[in-house]
């Protein structure tokens, strides 16, 4: 465990002024992310017990608060309290030599916000206390920004918050690809007065109040920061979430929320910018992967695997970053590169090959295999001449010989693989699903899907549900500018860094002067993020009510009705009734795949019955490919998708609905292919677009030659 750091205890002064007694440093931990982003894994297992280098997530953030003195931690649980619970119950945290106090506080919390109005209600917390995310890795120092805090405060009570980021690279690999948090700060005091979080291509616009404006000089966009999830908090904090119960995140809830109503309550959020250490969230696939890659090369020292954080652990330090626990077992034509961690008791076979690679425990590798980039959990099975990328392999999960799982692909507890099976990148294997019920959802045992584990398998290919639909949206498509241009929400990040950490090539939390936004304008108009949220509302709502009454056989008219009242409600644009409806279909006609249909008697169904919806709304030609690629981007993350998208596309090209033109404009558009999902997603629709482009062309030709004969017999 680090060495504790100097304590950030509180300080409050006794009414005859003369005395301070120290209160205890207090920290709230979020042992729940409440979101779906590491489904399925975290059906069966909360994210913050999940194994980051062989090591539970929660380890790293108890640590980080350990070496930053903390006396008292209240690990706030929404699901799976009983596993965390069991975690901790059995760990060094609850034993009589912990560095802290551990209380576990139960909760049916759904949000961050839910789990600040319940503490404030239990009226626990004494003073300024610090918040995290149980997901955290950070070693860095407190001192300062506590010490800041105070002052701060000390002197204006209406401070009442101030995030801990950490500067880093432009291209720093734990740095979210999907979205990136964007600060407004003054220069001199750290004040943030404006917060966005902006998708790739995304430009904002800036809603600061006149009179910030006139006490900030000097004012920078910074979007070279990693929000690394944590704050100083004051108790006033608490009050705020509970006044306010729509808040419900910490950033796009709370610090938009305070930014927004400063003129009314005048209460100011701080930034304390870190340059040295490590810090930073495991919030996505990309993340995960990338800083586990930073535990092995060593940035988040002392949290590394040879400090052996949990008891048992006995991880020893090789050249090249290996980590090698007793008992493992390598066979002597084998080869174990850079960066790779092997936990107890696991054996790899002959001429298998591990690179950039993380190995729980007693798990088998055979002979022949090639692992490049993956996650494996422990006791898992990996057959003779099987080539995993980068994947995750969860625990007693089985990939039988002769398999290939490609990058991005989840498989997870206990599934299996046949022999010779492939899984492709876009693939979430598990063997449970959810089952919905009134109090709570319950996990029950899945059918198995041999077109997707093979002839003997066990598993099944999750689809998103809607919430997993509304990150998928927010990564895919952005609503105000349609941005394709980033991968599926499933994605690791696609940097090979194992090379660069070779030669030391690879720079670590380099400010650069190039990462300051230049894409901001200043506006009057109070158009902020509301504007974006009623969209977004509306288009899942729309999408929601269409695809129930396409479940209920009701008539397009009756649709168009209830479609037509959303829309008045919401004033949407056309562009959205025509994602709405876009979304509508491939929603439910993947489901009529999932139940058994072909994807072209699927198709068949559902655009038969409702292409009169699209009356109005493809008039134009850059309509009409517009809504091809909404098709092509929701069909990503569909079953199927890629056939599904050829039987619609040969549908809208039949019934005239979508002309040639528009086939061609939409292959074209650079959006249509920004990532290897989209591209793939769309090859089997390569070549109708060509015969359809084709004929086009031959008709163009033909007019012309008629009407150079009909000159010519003039």
């Amino acid at each position: 465990m680090p060495p504790k750091g100097k304590r950030g205890a509180n300080l409050h002064q006794g009414k005859s002024g003369e005395e301070e007694r120290e209160e205890p440093f207090q920290a709230v931990v979020f042992a729940d992310s409440f979101e779906l982003r590491f489904n399925p894994f975290s059906l069966e297992q909360p994210r913050c017990l999940l194994p980051l280098a062989n090591t539970p997530l929660i380890e790293y953030t108890l640590e980080f608060l350990a070496s930053s003195g903390v006396d008292e931690v209240f690990l706030c649980c929404g699901n799976h309290t009983d596993a965390v619970e069991e975690y901790l119950s059995k760990s060094k945290w609850m034993s009589t030599t912990a560095p802290f106090s551990l209380e576990i506080v139960r909760s049916d919390a759904n949000s961050v916000g839910d789990c600040m109005r319940h503490l404030h209600t239990k009226d626990i917390i004494a003073g300024d206390f610090l918040c995290v995310y149980g997901d955290v890795v950070a070693n860095i120092s407190l001192e300062a920004a506590m010490r800041g805090h105070k002052t701060r405060v000390a002197k204006d009570k209406k401070a009442i918050m101030t995030m801990v980021l950490r500067e880093a690279g432009e291209n720093h690999r734990a740095k979210a690809k999907h979205v990136r948090p964007t600060f407004v700060l003054d220069e001199s005091t750290g004040r943030c007065v404006h917060y966005e979080q902006l998708r790739p291509g995304q430009n904002a616009t800036l809603d600061i109040p006149g009179e910030v404006l006139r006490e900030a000089v000097d004012l920078e966009v910074r979007e070279d920061l990693i929000d690394c999830g944590i704050d100083i908090c004051t108790p006033e904090v608490l009050a705020q979430y509970t006044d306010n119960f729509d808040w419900q995140l910490p950033r796009s809830g709370f610090v938009k929320g305070v930014l927004k109503d400063f003129e009314t309550f005048q209460l100011t959020i701080h930034s304390h910018v870190v340059s040295e250490g490590y810090a930073a969230r495991v919030k996505d696939l990309q993340t995960y992967d990338a800083i586990s890659k930073d535990v092995v090369s060593r940035w988040t020292y002392p949290l590394t695997p040879d400090t052996n954080l949990v008891q048992g652990q006995n991880f020893q330090l090789h050249k090249g970053n290996v980590y090698r626990e007793s008992g493992v077992v390598l066979a002597r034509s084998s080869v174990v590169s850079r960066n790779v961690i092997l936990g107890k008791a696991t054996s790899v076979g002959e001429h298998s090959t591990i690179r950039n690679a993380v190995i729980g425990r007693r798990c088998v590798i055979g002979t022949g295999v090639k692992i490049d980039g993956a996650h494996i959990w422990d006791d898992a099975y990996i057959g003779d001449d099987t080539v995993l990328e980068k994947c995750i392999i969860g625990n007693r999960a089985s990939i039988g010989k002769h398999c290939k799982v490609e990058e991005g692909a989840l498989i997870s507890y206990g599934a299996k693989i046949s022999d010779g099976t492939t899984v492709p990148g876009n693939q979430r294997i598990s063997t449970l699903k959810r089952k919905r019920g009134y109090g709570k959802d319950d996990l029950v045992q899945a059918a198995s899907d041999a077109k997707v584990v093979g002839e003997g398998g066990v598993g099944y290919h999750v689809e998103l549900d809607e919430d997993e639909e509304e990150l998928a949206e927010s990564v895919l498509v952005g609503i105000q500018n349609m941005d394709l241009a980033v991968d599926d929400i499933s994605d690791f990040d696609t940097d090979d860094s194992g090379d660069s950490d070779e030669d030391g090539s690879e720079l670590h939390h380099v400010r650069s002067a190039s990462t300051r936004s230049d894409s901001f304008a200043s506006i009057d108009s109070d158009e902020s993020g509301e504007g974006r949220k009623e969209a977004h509302d509306f288009h899942r709502e729309a999408v929601n009510s269409l695809f129930d009454d396409m479940q209920k056989n009701k008539t397009p008219d009756t649709m168009r009705l209830e479609l037509g009242s959303l829309r008045m409600t919401a004033n949407a644009e056309d562009r959205q009734i025509r994602r709405a409806i876009a979304v509508a279909f491939t929603k439910r006609i993947a489901n009529l795949v999932e139940h058994g249909s072909s994807p072209k008697d699927a198709v068949g169904q559902v655009f038969t019955a409702y292409k009169s919806l699209l009356d109005g709304y493809l008039k134009e030609e850059d309509w009409q490919a517009e809504l091809l690629l909404f098709l092509q981007t929701d069909l990503v993350h569909r079953p199927q998708g890629e056939k599904i998208l050829l039987f619609l596309s040969n549908a809208l090209a039949t019934s005239d609905m979508v002309e040639a033109e528009a086939f061609e404009a939409w292959w074209n558009d650079a959006r249509s292919s920004a990532s290897e999902q989209l591209e793939a997603v769309r090859k089997d629709t390569k070549q109708l677009v060509d015969v359809l482009v084709g004929d086009d062309e031959d008709e163009d030709e033909e007019e012309e030659e008629d009407s150079e004969e009909e000159s010519e017999e003039e």
